[in-house]
């Protein structure tokens, strides 16, 4: 039997659960297709459904195939077909008060920390040639929770204290951070924003570069050892399948400085793009927050 709820103001919120029939979650994965970006996606989405039980989340590729990796056309275009059987397999079975599907058949969430002008005018084309309603979503970034996933794969690194309210060092910690970007000077500024949080955090100096801009990372590795940094650091601020791995470790060489991991599959990944599906829904009027800075 289930316990009856707790009366008073202190007891719990009831838990949130996607309404019925509520549109799909797609993420849109950028890059090129593989069994790694394949892995780290439906880690994505696998996050979002357990914070939101009934979420129909999907995965589609911009660069897929509709074979292993189904394009974000095609993703859509399944969706609305189900939909539409659905309603159909309602009225023919007789069920009162249905109603015909309307608004969204889906909300689509780029999985991309920072805003890329090619890759979100690639994903606008993708749903306009579907022909399928669909609401797009702002890219998951600047946000509290991204500054903490870059101090989380920089104290795996070895390049950051993990909590600098603990009395321990670390010998490799940084003292200058290069927060790596793609998507030109617009993701250099959004990321900027993510890097003064990260600032605070660390307490150490953060810039933002461009890693498709040349001679970008390097520009800004000459500013930070300029100011009396001695040991940079490259954060790559990207979820992984954005940009080929190769170029952020010649950026990193380039300037002459270690690297931590893309973002990848952090659970704040995962909320973010919950948190990007649901307000555009109106059924979360709060995005998750940030840890505290400690």
């Amino acid at each position: 039997m289930p316990r009856p709820r707790q009366p008073g103001r202190h007891r719990r919120p009831e838990p949130l659960v996607a309404p019925e029939d509520a549109p799909a979650l797609v993420l849109a994965v950028p890059g090129a297709p593989s069994a790694a970006t394949r892995g780290l996606a439906e880690e994505v989405v696998s996050i979002a459904r357990s914070e939101l039980p009934g979420l129909d989340a999907r995965i589609a590729y911009l660069d897929g195939d509709d074979a292993e990796f189904p394009t974000l056309q095609s993703v859509l275009a399944r969706a609305a077909e189900e939909r539409t059987a659905r309603y159909e397999q309602a009225v023919a079975a007789g069920v009162e008060g249905i109603k015909a599907p309307d608004g969204p058949v889906a909300v689509v969430v780029p999985l991309l920390a920072g805003p890329d002008s090619a890759l979100l005018r690639q994903v606008r084309q993708a749903v306009m040639e579907s022909r399928v309603a669909a609401d797009l979503t702002d890219v998951l970034g600047p946000h509290p929770l991204l500054a903490e996933a870059l101090h989380v794969r920089l104290s795996e690194a070895g390049l950051a204290r993990a909590d600098r309210a603990r009395l321990f060092t670390v010998a490799t910690a940084a003292d200058g951070i290069i927060l790596a970007s793609v998507g030109g000077d617009e993701a250099v500024q959004a990321a900027g924003i993510t890097g003064m949080l990260l600032a605070a955090r660390l307490a150490v100096p953060v810039m933002a570069a461009a890693l498709d801009q040349e001679g970008s990372i390097a520009s800004v590795a000459e500013q930070l050892r300029g100011s009396g940094s001695q040991q940079l650091a490259l954060a790559p601020y990207l979820i992984g399948p954005e940009i080929d791995a190769a170029l952020v470790t010649a950026a990193a060489e380039e300037a002459g400085c270690a690297t931590a991991d893309p973002l990848g599959p952090y659970p704040a990944i995962g909320k973010l793009a919950l948190a990007k599906y649901t307000t555009a829904l109106g059924i979360a009027p709060q995005q998750p927050q940030g840890a505290p800075v400690r």
